[in-house]
C-alpha cells in the first residue's frame, strides 16, 4: 500500500496530461467554419478511424483518472 500511495500522484499527473491532450486533439464543432455560418460542421457525423480511437481513449482516460482520484481519497 505504501508504494501505491507514493506512486499515485505521479500516475494522476500522467493521466491528467494525457486526458488534456486527448481533449484538445478532438475536433470541435464550433470551429472556424462555424464562425462564418457553415451549418455542415454542426451536423452529426459518425466517428471513424483515429477520431473514434481518440474519442474512446478520452472516455477511458477520464474513467481511469476518476478511479485513481477515488483510490487516492480512500488511501488517506
Amino acid at each position: 500500500m505504501l508504494t501505491l500511495q507514493g506512486l499515485l500522484p505521479y500516475i494522476q499527473i500522467g493521466l491528467s496530461v494525457l486526458l488534456v491532450a486527448a481533449i484538445l486533439l478532438q475536433r470541435s464543432a464550433a470551429g472556424v467554419g462555424g464562425a462564418f455560418g457553415d451549418n455542415f460542421s454542426s451536423t452529426f457525423h459518425t466517428r471513424r478511424g483515429f477520431e473514434k480511437v481518440l474519442f474512446n481513449s478520452t472516455i477511458v482516460l477520464g474513467v481511469l483518472f476518476a478511479v485513481s482520484a477515488i483510490v487516492a481519497l480512500l488511501l488517506r
